[in-house]
């Protein structure tokens, strides 16, 4: 197989049309039908039906479409990396909401500092969304606190996240201890995320294994927001520590909570490393060392890294 086949083939499946598409690569269209014949030929299923609408992939071409668009990707990049004898490229990471209030500005200085022909894409969303969008090749990696073990992940276990109880000085209902346990915190009104956050399992299976029910008031899908309602003095949360670096200016209590399921896995998670490129292999690292660094500084409140 040739990376020029595949350049004709993404070209075919891209223009809808043999013609069309030999014109935009300057060959003429019988060379171009021939390649694509000894490319099904090679690969032994047909990948290509002509239809009235003009050339259209097979199931099978479809999904030989998206691996040669990421494999064309990749040696575009390499061939740029090696032109400016400086590593080069696009890599798309997602965070969620708390990860990035205390990750992400971080990781674009070093990013910039490292490798500044490589430019960072950042995304910010629920860890679920953000699991669908590396399944669907929308990612190079990001950093979950769930992982499918069905999918085709490398999967590296990179931290945990203690919960705190965070509230306003004065609110009614704050526990006295330094270290309080979830039964002290019942007469607590809680601001929570909704069940769709992965923090909000969290708790809640904390509180089961206590064999006790939360407050639970008011619910705020936002981080923004859920702490304005904190500082406003309306009710607590229980959120890991990294929910805190974003509201530093508020005067909020924090206290870690006894219990020892009442924590956060943090996972980072990418393709497959034979699907990534050089500059994604790159960021991945620059994650993990900027996430130690962190830790090890104690700019990340309440978090444990894993060394292995």
């Amino acid at each position: 197989m040739e990376l020029r086949q595949l350049r004709y083939f993404v070209q075919v499946v891209e223009s809808g049309s043999l013609t069309q598409a030999a014109a935009a690569l300057g060959v003429v269209t019988s060379a171009l039908s021939q390649q694509i014949t000894r490319l099904e030929g090679e690969l032994s299923t047909r990948l290509l039906q002509r239809g009235p609408g003009g050339m259209r992939p097979t199931d099978a071409g479809l999904a030989f479409w998206r691996q040669a668009q990421l494999a064309l990707r990749h040696v575009d990049e390499a061939g740029r990396a090696a032109r400016t004898a400086r590593l080069a490229g696009h890599v798309s990471v997602g965070l969620a909401t708390t990860t990035a209030s205390v990750l992400g500005l971080p990781l674009l200085r070093a990013m910039r500092e490292r490798y500044p022909d490589v430019r960072l894409h950042l995304v910010e969303g629920l860890s679920g969304h953000l699991a669908g969008m590396l399944n669907a090749r929308q990612l190079d990696l990001a950093i979950l606190f769930k992982v499918d073990v069905a999918m085709r992940w490398c999967v590296m276990p990179l931290l945990r996240e203690h919960l705190f109880v965070i509230g306003a000085p004065g609110l009614s209902g704050w526990p006295g201890q330094a270290r309080p346990r979830l039964r002290q915190l019942t007469a607590l009104p809680l601001v929570l995320p909704s069940a769709s956050h992965n923090l909000r399992g969290v708790v809640d299976a904390a509180f089961a294994r206590a064999r006790c029910v939360p407050n639970v008031v008011a619910e705020v899908d936002g981080l923004a927001l859920l702490m304005d309602v904190v500082a406003d003095g309306l009710a607590a949360t229980i959120q890991p520590g990294a929910a805190t670096v974003r509201a530093r200016k508020a005067a909020l209590l924090s206290l870690p909570l006894q219990e020892a399921a009442a924590h956060r896995p943090n996972f980072l998670v990418s393709l497959s490393d034979d699907e990534l490129s050089p500059a994604a292999l790159a960021a991945r690292v620059v994650v993990r060392d900027v996430a130690r660094g962190l830790v090890t500084d104690g700019q990340w409140p309440g978090t444990d890294f894993h060394e292995s």
